[in-house]
């Protein structure tokens, strides 16, 4: 989770910033600023860090503290949001792309909503107002014996069939 949507660096960014090359940026610094900056994203393959968080690291100034607490404007990953809604990550991504849920914003690679729209989506999910469709255990309701009852075309091959008394039905 990104809180309230701050700012991110990644890697090749952040070694930029201290103006080394990311080889040597990974070699001689990574180790030691990963102990002191925490990564944004834990779970996830995605190495972000906080901007303010970076810079004070760079300046050797003390690390601020990231807001905490849930706000409507953090930005959240696949798995956090799958969690608020109770569905698989593919699930997410398979709501994204039909149009259920955003696409998203991108992040260095990583796909991210707002808390704001998977809570959205988890209280106002379609189907679930008036009405609501179909309860579990109701029947669907009276089906049709034959796919084609009631059609008027069956009543005038009938009538054709019937004039046509002596002619190959074929």
């Amino acid at each position: 989770m990104i809180p309230r949507g701050r700012p991110v660096l990644n890697e090749p960014d952040i070694a930029a910033r201290a103006g080394v090359s990311l080889a040597t940026w990974r070699r001689r610094h990574a180790a030691a600023f990963r102990e002191r900056v925490p990564d944004l994203l834990p779970e996830s393959r995605y190495l972000l860090y906080d901007l303010a968080q970076t810079d004070a690291y760079l300046a050797g100034r003390p690390i601020p503290e990231l807001p905490t607490g849930e706000h409507p404007d953090d930005l959240l990953t696949v798995d956090d949001a799958a969690a608020i809604l109770g569905i698989n990550t593919s699930t997410i991504r398979a709501y994204a792309s039909q149009g259920h849920l955003s696409p998203g914003v991108t992040l260095y690679g990583a796909r991210l909503w707002t808390r704001r729209e998977v809570l959205d989506r988890r209280d106002n999910a379609p189907g679930r107002g008036k009405g609501g469709g179909r309860r579990a255990g109701e029947p669907q309701g009276p089906r049709k014996q034959h796919a084609y009852e009631g059609d008027p075309r069956l009543d005038t091959a009938r009538e054709a069939l019937t004039a046509a008394d002596g002619a190959p039905k074929g």
